[in-house]
């Protein structure tokens, strides 16, 4: 994980802040990402509090060996000035935790990747009970990230002795490790922060820890002791002294002066005083004394851990309670993340620290089993995937794709999917979802007489075109069965098109080579010898919102074991480059911009402004069709996604085998007619996820990944199911096969 750790109590220092340096260590030994912006000085108490007017300035600070006050402060960062050394480099803010929240979330660190969680802390001392709590700059910080919209915690070591013994730091930050990925893992819904207290005591990760309320207490008197103007201490000595007497023997400090209190002569009068700030801590702990269990003041006083889940506005989080077992040293899986696609590869490392934390244990090859029957889960480029280790070790190996699925996956193998099932189930609901398909082989051009000889349909349509006016003529599209990224995609009304576009891919070897640029969209029909046409859906449903250009949606659908079929509630709506014209209104029907959706061969792709939108956020108001017609399109393809797959399943057991230990996830394409109507385009294996593009990267393909953790990899290795239920499942069909 990219971890942002801040506290409140400053740089590190054996005085004021001694326990950020060994949690940054212990994060960093666990394999995290871990970037650090703290207050240049001690910030005890201000809650989450702006300096408001005050013009933030940071310096860098570059920690030396733990525990040692040997850390360096500079005015320019590493690489300023030729400076070229190489080492952590932190960065230290002249103001508040929450402000150190702000500008590290948007101000650095960008090229490290989106920060996962906000780590605010260790704090020198508890933050258990209201009273701490409300005034805890660490807490403030946390609050802050949450605020943010990041996943927050606030970490405080709770400490009975100043003797600071690096044995039992470290235990404690190894255990404060182990706990934030737990939560990250096990994130609970409704909780926007967890305010975590660490007894710092030997042995503490071999104690409980539990989920905690917070102790609701009160102060019995002043916070703030009266002392002469000249007896002020300085701020820093002023927090030493009460961590030494309040945190250690839980009273309030002695007042060093006394004041003269006599009034005069003339009558009361307003008295010159400085205040000192010297809370009794004895209120609080004589609060936890009186409590009953289960709250953190309790469960730390108990030597236990507490973690109190928390909104963003100091509301517990209810109906969350019990104990938390964290794991041992011995992951629950290994896993093989392989992908070509840097997008994809960070998403789905992302996925599994977020679901699983350390109960997965990253590894580069099966030769890096402990065993070859070790649990082993695999997200790899279908090439790569070790199907043969996968069938020896079934019931422990889980593949991240099935061996063989053409039947879906292949235009004309589909087709044939669709035509076989409707042939035994004239009522299924493809019938009216699955424009009915013609296949056919082609080499060349002149050959195209002998490949029509059995598409009487298609035949039958283009003579009757002759006749037709051209607003009457009815379009087809031609698609190569093996294509994708919207090569080869053609339309037309007539033979004489059709052949034309044939003589068009007819080229010699010399210009082959441009037709393998990715931006063109023509194939060399010596290569790909199968093709399919359809009856062109026009019109589309058009939305004025989008300069009325033609759209399709594209579906994640999940497909695990043998079989389960899920669909995804978040969809993108993939739009064309140019407005829809009718083709029968357009003079040269080869500009494929105004009908093709395929962003990958737009200029700019999904960058373009407009082109990739979330399905939910169209247009509510669509002319002659009702409010809830999005909600009518996603029932539509719930029941198209369930029916194709049972098609392919049991119709075509050739061509699609699956296996209890394997899933996939594919991208499934519709088109949306002028009347609402829902109609199944492809499905497509190893989808462009990269094409959501930057702005829905979280909202839709991180939260996939994460929800195919929970329903597909989580279960096969007996880890529960934690889905939010933004996975639908839609079919369920039991073909017995077992793992």
């Amino acid at each position: 994980m990219h971890i942002l750790v801040t506290n409140d109590d400053g740089p590190p220092s054996n005085q004021s802040s001694p326990y950020v340096h060994s949690l940054v260590k212990s994060l960093q030994s666990a394999g995290h990402t871990v970037s650090v912006i703290l207050p240049h000085q001690q910030r005890s108490w201000i809650g989450k509090a702006h300096i408001v007017g005050a013009s933030v300035k940071p310096t860098y600070f570059r920690p030396g060996t733990l525990h040692q006050e040997d850390g360096t402060t500079h005015q320019l960062p590493r690489g300023s000035n030729g400076d070229n050394s190489e080492g952590d480099e932190w960065v230290l803010i002249d103001s508040t935790p929450a402000s150190c929240v702000q500008i590290g979330l948007y101000h650095y660190f960008q090229e490290r990747g989106p920060i996962d969680v906000v780590v605010s802390g260790p704090n020198y001392g508890r933050n258990t009970t209201a009273l701490f709590a409300l005034s805890s700059g660490t807490i403030g910080g946390a609050m802050e990230g949450a605020c943010c919209g990041k996943r927050s915690i606030a970490l405080s070591y709770a400490f009975s002795s100043r003797n600071h013994d690096p044995v039992i730091i470290a235990e404690a930050s190894g255990h404060a490790v182990k706990l934030i990925e737990h939560l990250c893992a096990n994130w609970a819904d409704g909780v926007d922060l967890y305010s975590v207290n660490v007894p710092l005591e030997p042995g503490v990760s071999e104690n409980k820890v539990l989920y905690t309320d917070m102790l609701d207490n009160r102060w019995t008197g002043s916070c703030f002791q009266a002392v002469e103007p000249t007896s002020a201490d300085d701020p820093d000595l002023q927090e030493q002294r009460l961590r030494n007497e309040g945190e250690v023997e839980g009273k309030k400090p002695d007042p060093s002066v006394s004041l003269d209190t006599q009034e005069s002569t003339l009558g009361p009068r307003l008295q010159h005083k400085h205040f000192k700030w010297a809370p009794s801590f004895q209120d609080v702990y004589r609060s936890v004394e009186e409590s009953k269990p289960g709250n953190d003041g309790w469960t730390v006083k108990e030597q236990m851990t507490s973690v109190t889940p928390l909104k963003a506005n100091f509301k517990p989080t209810p109906g969350i309670s019990g104990e938390i077992k964290l794991s041992d040293n011995q992951p629950s899986l290994y896993s093989i993340v392989d992908c070509d696609d840097p997008y994809v590869q960070e998403m789905v490392q992302r996925a599994l620290t977020r679901r699983l934390g350390n109960a997965s244990k990253q590894i580069s090859s099966v030769s890096d089993l402990p065993d070859s029957s070790s649990p082993l889960f695999q997200y790899r480029e279908y090439e790569r995937i070790d199907f043969e280790h996968g069938m020896f070790e079934s019931s422990t190996s889980l593949m991240n794709a099935y061996v063989i699925r053409k039947a879906l996956i292949r235009k004309h193998y589909l087709s044939n999917t669709v035509a076989g099932w409707l042939s035994k189930n004239p009522d299924s609901v493809l019938r009216h979802h699955f424009k009915p398909a013609f296949d056919f082989e082609l080499d060349y051009a002149e050959f195209l007489d002998d490949a029509l000889l059995e598409a009487y349909e298609l035949n039958d349509s283009l003579s009757k075109n002759e006749e037709r006016p051209d607003s009457e003529k009815e379009w087809w599209i031609l698609k190569p069965g093996m294509s994708d990224r919207g090569q080869g995609i053609r339309i037309f009304n007539s033979e004489d098109q059709l052949r034309e576009i044939f003589e068009e891919w007819e080229v010699d070897s010399d210009e082959e080579d441009a037709l393998e640029d990715e931006n063109d969209t023509g194939v060399v029909t010596s290569q790909l010898r199968h093709f399919m046409v359809q009856p062109y859906i026009d019109p589309p449903l058009l939305l004025p919102s989008s300069s009325n250009r033609k759209f399709h949606i594209r579906t994640y659908v999940l497909a695990s074991g043998s079989l389960q079929v899920y669909v995804f509630k978040e969809m993108l709506a993939l739009f064309a480059a140019k407005a829809y014209c009718a083709p029968h209104e357009e003079d040269d029907v080869a500009d494929l911009a105004r009908h093709l959706t395929n962003t990958c061969f737009q200029e700019g792709g999904s960058s373009n402004e407009g082109s990739v939108r979330r399905f939910w956020d169209l247009d509510q108001h669509v002319p002659g069709l009702s409010d809830d017609w999005k909600e009518k399109v996603f029932e539509q393809i719930c029941a198209v996604s369930g029916e194709v797959f049972e098609a392919a399943a049991r119709g075509m057991m050739v061509h699609f085998q699956t296996l209890p230990n394997a899933f996939e996830l594919f991208g499934v394409d519709f088109l949306v007619d002028s009347n609402g109507s829902a109609w199944l385009l492809e499905l497509n294996a190893f989808p462009d996820f990269a094409q959501t593009g930057e702005d829905l990267k979280e909202a839709v393909v991180g939260r996939l990944f994460e929800e195919m953790v929970d329903v597909a990899v989580k279960p096969f290795f007996g880890l529960g199911n934690d889905s939010n239920g933004d996975l639908k499942l839609v079919a369920d069909i039991d073909l017995g096969r077992k793992a």
